[in-house]
């Protein structure tokens, strides 16, 4: 269970083992996965946001629901003075075009820019995927159709730093508000540890006798829809100073679902069976 969202080093991103002792710069990561329906059939844009001591990166990758890597566009750290720009890729003798533009992006403490860009992923003048808030020169660059995108956010995977509290924000469901998520989890020195969650300061979740529960699930409720959040600290308690709690916040799952539910699924399979939004965060300790 070190590693249930595993679907992600599997999708064209390859990551390094959660357990080893990699520089946690290189670990500085956000993975978005987007489904979409490109060439026919349901397809998954990756974007991923990098950051390390050689700069910020960026990756845009589809997969299809096989998982087979159909493209990948990847602009590396020490290239990312290339904020602006577009890439042709050619797929099963049709070309998909992604423009970006990060020029006056705004980036916070993560990855991620929080405003200021535009990321355009387009298919026969269609925009398939457009992220970011600068829509109107998005439209204007790719020539695109001013159409609603398809894409529905389904799966995203972070990494968070802390000492006794990691937080991050997240979005449930599609259109559905921003949330802030903390985990708190305090293992130094007490002779009980325990594990608490809350979402927008409100605590929804909190477990005692963490050396006896350091892996489970419990089902909690965000904006009126549950969510179960399965949990993975025994690194913290009994590995080695370096290791890494793994949190994974799914919606839709039902009672009936959770017992034969494998932690080593991945998260096509969840979305293919309508069990919604995936959120995993690696949470790791900072010195």
């Amino acid at each position: 269970m070190r590693d249930f969202p595993s679907c992600f080093g599997e999708s064209g991103v390859q990551v390094s083992d959660s357990s080893s002792g990699a520089s946690r710069a290189a670990q500085n990561l956000v993975t978005c996965l987007y489904q979409v329906q490109l060439l026919g059939r349901s397809c998954v844009i990756n974007v991923t946001w990098s950051k390390n001591l050689m700069g910020q990166g960026l990756t845009v990758g589809i997969d299809d629901f096989a998982n087979q890597c159909l493209c990948k566009l990847e602009i590396k750290p020490w290239l990312f003075s290339k904020r602006k720009g577009s890439k042709i890729l050619e797929v099963e003798n049709s070309k998909i075009a992604v423009s970006w533009d990060l020029s006056a992006a705004k980036f916070g403490p993560g990855p991620e820019p929080i405003e200021g860009f535009y990321i355009a992923v387009v298919f026969h003048l269609e925009m398939v995927l457009l992220l970011g808030d600068l829509t109107k020169e998005a439209y204007r660059k790719t020539n695109a159709s001013p159409s609603p995108s398809n894409a529905v956010f389904i799966a995203k995977r972070e990494h968070i730093y802390g000492k006794k509290v990691y937080s991050t924000k997240a979005q449930f469901c599609d259109n559905g508000q921003s949330h802030e998520v903390a985990i708190e989890c305090d293992t130094i020195g007490l002779k009980d540890p325990y594990l608490e969650i809350r979402i927008d300061r409100k605590r929804v979740m909190q477990i005692k006798r963490l050396a006896w529960k350091f892996r489970g699930n419990q089902t909690i409720l965000i904006d009126g829809l549950p969510v179960e959040v399965f949990w993975d600290v025994h690194s913290w308690l009994f590995g080695p100073s370096s290791g890494n709690a793994v949190f994974m916040f799914q919606t839709c799952l039902s009672a009936e679902k959770l017992l034969p539910w494998s932690a080593s699924q991945n998260f096509r399979e969840s979305r293919l069976q309508g069990l919604g939004f995936s959120l995993v965060l690696y949470a790791w300790k900072n010195e």
